[in-house]
Order: structure tokens, then C-alpha cells, then sequence
């Protein structure tokens, strides 16, 4: 069957004849709920970050349980990409890019294991399973010591060793990029 400004064809005989054919209403315009579940955004300031705390001894149960099947137990060796490492190797001829490596923010690595984490199962781990298994990381590449812990107002305090490793490109200015110039 094929849409043609709101009316179906049905295809077979009655496409040989086009015979338009009233097409019934599908969906349902979003509601604030609707919306409020798609909004999660976090931005590189903690902005969106939600409710919620976890530890790096909590995020390594959850990690052995979720993660470690393509990350490897210890965030390396499995078939997923590497997630330790690469420190001191982005300006060499064999850059290793890992979450301790390259990634400019912890509040980054947030959004994006709540959004696409577990790979079998994106976005089913409750926001304290986050905030764990991101500290977890974070920990696993130095970065947050064994006994620490993350939540909305010490995520964004995280400093990455790769935070001033990005500048900006002259030619790209937010201010004007939808504007044609």
C-alpha cells in the first residue's frame, strides 16, 4: 500500500485502477509525558543530569553484569571497544581513544551509557546503575578513585585528562550555522 497525501491506494487490482482509498489516522500527537521521557539531553555542564548517586563498587557489579560481555571485564579485550588506556598516546603515530583517553567530559560518558548502554538493552539501567557504572569507569582509568562516588553535582566536577584537548573550528559558528552564511 503506498500514502499519497493522505489517501492509500491499495495495491494489486485496485492500483491498476487508483482507486483512492481514505487512509485511517495513526498515532496520536505527543503528550508533555511524551516528550518529558525523549528529553534527557545532558550537556557537558551537568545540565539534565537527573537524581540519583552511585559508587565505583556498586558500578563494578553492574558493569560485570552488563558491560563486560563486549567491554572485557577490566573495560578492555572484549569485542566492544576499549574503554581504558590511551593516556599519553593521542599525538602519537597510534592514538588509542578511550574514555580516559579522549573523551573531553564525564557528563558526556553519562548521556551516552544512559541513551546506548547495555548494547542488548539501551537505556534499561536505572539512573543510580549510571551513575555507577560511569564512576566504575572512571575509576578503572584512574580518574575517580576505588572508593568514589558520582551524582547530578560531582559529575560535572569530574575533570578529564583530555577536557582542553578540542578547540574550536573557526568555521563553525552555532550563532549562524542555520542562517546560510
Amino acid at each position: 500500500m503506498f500514502s499519497i497525501k493522505g489517501a492509500t491506494l491499495v495495491a494489486g487490482i485496485a492500483a491498476a485502477s487508483a482507486v483512492p482509498v481514505q487512509a485511517e489516522e495513526f498515532g496520536r500527537p505527543a503528550t508533555p509525558a511524551d516528550i518529558a521521557a525523549w528529553d534527557i539531553a545532558v550537556k557537558p555542564d551537568g545540565a539534565g543530569l537527573p537524581p540519583g548517586r552511585g559508587t565505583v563498587v556498586m558500578g563494578r557489579e553492574v558493569f560485570e553484569n552488563n558491560c563486560a560481555a563486549c567491554h572485557g571485564p577490566t573495560g578492555g579485550g572484549g569485542l566492544g571497544d576499549r574503554l581504558v588506556g590511551g593516556q599519553r598516546t593521542l599525538a602519537t603515530a597510534t592514538p588509542v581513544k578511550t574514555v580516559g583517553s579522549f573523551w573531553p567530559y564525564a557528563t558526556t560518558l553519562f548521556d551516552y551509557v544512559r541513551r546506548a548502554m547495555p548494547y542488548q538493552a539501551p537505556g534499561t539501567l536505572s539512573n543510580d546503575e549510571t551513575y555507577a557504572v560511569v564512576a566504575y569507569t572512571l575509576s578503572l582509568n584512574g580518574i575517580l578513585p576505588p572508593s568514589g562516588a558520582l551524582d547530578r553535582n560531582s559529575l560535572p566536577k569530574v575533570q578529564m585528562p583530555n577536557r582542553d584537548g578540542f578547540v574550536a573550528d573557526p568555521h563553525f559558528d552555532p550563532a549562524t550555522l542555520f542562517k546560510g552564511k
